[in-house]
């Protein structure tokens, strides 16, 4: 497997390909005018009012939608031209080619660098890598998820491919459950407090829910009463999570709180106890 991404790719994607791309499709010129606008907009950095000749801005709306058109010729080509060198899967400019042997796969990796020379582009060499995906051998992160081929516990001498929440995932979701309970939201109301916390929960649940997940569900569920907890305390004037705890606990519905565990491969959503 090919692992890899487009080095910087929104800050250097070439507007006139990206408008010969979009002509394609398009011919009403106000859509076209509208769209170049957007990319000339600029950016305000500081006091400074930045207009590149080159990318889009990151975090625009329209940035992905525009990102994929750019990228579609990339995958046209490789469909009518390479598809017999690997199966290539992207989203947006993270991406990776599957392989059957190292050879093959250093064969992709260079057909991909020539593809994206003649748009402009270069592969991130420090993120590019080439994985056996084996039994007991480091996975890859794709999309949130991290891959590994596990050993079955049912049936010891076979193996899947599993995925799960990568450790970056995780650290972002402890990172937003720990904003969203935060001391400076103590002047709320709880019920409202816990109503932001299981909208992400509920949101990062139907995302991961996919997978072998059950585990990493489990810690953050955890993670969540240790975090509501300490709001409880602190709310209340106490410190520690202790009395935060026994007010939880003392709650028929936990405060309505969701959890994650008993949700996964189910395709629903995260439900309150």
């Amino acid at each position: 497997m090919v692992d890899t991404d487009i080095k910087n790719f929104f800050d250097v994607l070439d507007h006139q390909r990206l408008m010969d791309c979009l002509r394609e499709r398009l011919s009403d010129r106000r859509m076209l005018k509208l769209l170049r606008g957007w990319l000339h907009a600029g950016v305000l950095d500081g006091q400074t009012l930045l207009q590149p000749d080159v990318g889009t801005p990151q975090g625009a709306i329209v940035s992905p939608l525009l990102a994929n058109v750019y990228l579609t010729r990339l995958d046209r080509a490789w469909e009518t031209e390479h598809k017999t060198k690997g199966v290539l899967l992207r989203f947006a400019d993270d991406l990776v080619i599957l392989c059957w042997t190292r050879a093959e796969a250093e064969a992709a990796l260079h057909t991909l660098r020539q593809l994206l020379s003649a748009i402009g582009l270069e592969v991130a060499e420090a993120k590019t890598r080439i994985v056996q995906l084996k039994p007991e051998a480091p996975g890859i992160d794709f999309l949130g998820f991290h891959h590994r081929i596990v050993r079955s516990f049912r049936y010891p001498h076979r193996h899947f491919l599993a995925r799960w929440p990568s450790q970056k995932a995780m650290r972002t979701a402890r990172a937003r459950i720990r904003e969203l309970t935060d001391r400076r939201w103590l002047l709320r109301p709880v019920s409202d407090v816990v109503a932001v916390v299981n909208r992400f929960l509920r949101g990062w649940a139907a995302y991961f829910s996919r997978g072998n997940s059950t585990r990493h569900f489990h810690a953050i569920d955890e993670y969540v009463v240790e975090r509501v907890s300490l709001f409880l305390s602190k709310k209340h004037g106490q410190s520690g999570r202790r009395y935060g705890g026994y007010l939880l606990g003392r709650s028929t519905k936990n405060v309505g709180l969701c959890r994650l565990v008993g949700t996964v491969g189910r395709g629903q959503m995260a439900h309150a106890v």
